[in-house]
Formats: C-alpha cells, structure tokens, sequence
C-alpha cells in the first residue's frame, strides 16, 4: 500500500524487517559510492571552507554531503539498520581510501548514521516522505556537531559551537535529506529501484 510519498504519512508497510540479499548488496552499493564521494568531499573542503573561515564554525555547512549515505540507505531499504550500516560502510571506505580524519572517521560515521537511524526506528519505518527525509538528515546533521566538537573541537567557544551546530543540522537538513529524497525519486524513475518499495511508489505517480 503507499501514499503520497512527499507528504510523510506511511508510505509502505513491509511484510519483514528481515533483509533481502539484494537489500544487502543496494545498501552496500550506496556505502562503497558514497565513501567514495566522501573521500572527494574531504579533499574538496580543504579549499572550499576557506571562505568561510570569515565566522568561526561556518564550515559546517559543508558537513550535509557526508551524511548522505546514511539517509540514502534508510530511505531506499526501508529496515533496520541500514542507515547505520549505509553510512558506516561509506567511512570505511573514505578510510581506506586515505582521508585526513584517518579512523577516527570511522566514528563519525557510526554517530551520523546512528542519527539518521533514529528518525526511521521512531517513524517504526513506515514514514519515508521528504518531512522523514528532512528530519533525518537533520538529525544525524546533529550527531555529526556533537562528535565533531567532542573530538575536534573540544576548547571552542560557545559561539563557534552554535554556528557549527546550527550549519551542520541545516546542512544535514537540505542536503542530506532533501537531497537524498530526490535522489531516490530520480533513481526510481530510472528503473534502479524497481524492486523497492521506494521505486515502486515512484512507479505509480507516474
């Protein structure tokens, strides 16, 4: 059964939780491109932020695209634990691959895709439209300050910990949920996700 999809009311209503194997290999498939995307990002920061060095904190802005995977995988595989599993896998490979955060971007991983899995595990993974998508980019946007001031940032002042709670949560917010919203209408549309529920909706508002 499904509904408007944008509007955040249940949109499917899953016989299990237990994961397909094509569950598995999707959900792999967003970590393995996103930690990739993630690693990218990282070095792409390192000039991108210099502009905004002009308020202490305002670099978070840039934070949403790291958080992708986690409400990517959430929102495409619909069960419990892919947006821990989504967004982990994505720090490892990013770790792997070489990152300046080293492992340590391991636990940024787990924090923000524990976030994002918040939001779906509290909706009983049964709400995926843009309002879901948008709290839980914004949510593991939140997790992502939290580690990064405990770990990074930890002799800041107040005022550097707000504008970079407040980025990052914005960030998260659009670009991670938004944004991963609308990737997976675009991926639905493109037949990639025929055999999810997400794809499916798509399929039908066509």
């Amino acid at each position: 059964m499904s509904s408007n999809s944008a509007s955040g009311l249940p949109v499917s209503h899953p016989t299990t939780r237990r994961w397909r194997v094509v569950d598995i290999v999707v959900a792999s498939v967003i970590g393995v491109a996103s930690g990739v995307v993630y690693w990218g990002w990282d070095l792409a920061t390192n000039g991108l932020g210099v502009p905004l060095q002009f308020l202490p904190g305002l670099s978070s802005i840039l934070g949403g695209v790291w958080l992708i995977a986690g409400v990517l995988g959430g929102l495409v595989i619909r069960k419990p634990g892919a947006a821990v599993y989504a967004e982990l896998l994505a720090a490892v490979v990013s770790a792997v691959i070489g990152t300046q955060w080293g492992f340590l971007t391991l636990a940024s991983g787990l924090a923000q895709g524990v976030g994002a899995e918040i939001v779906f595990a509290v909706l009983l993974y049964r709400r995926f439209g843009l309002p879901t998508a948008a709290l839980a980019g914004a949510v593991s946007g939140l997790a992502l300050a939290i580690n990064d001031l405990i770990l990074w940032y930890p002799g800041v002042t107040n005022t550097f910990r707000l504008v970079y709670l407040v980025g990052s949560i914005a960030s998260g917010l659009v670009i991670a949920g938004i944004g991963s919203f609308y990737l997976v209408r675009a991926l639905a549309r493109s037949g990639a996700l025929s055999r999810f529920a997400a794809g499916r909706e798509v399929a039908q508002d066509i």
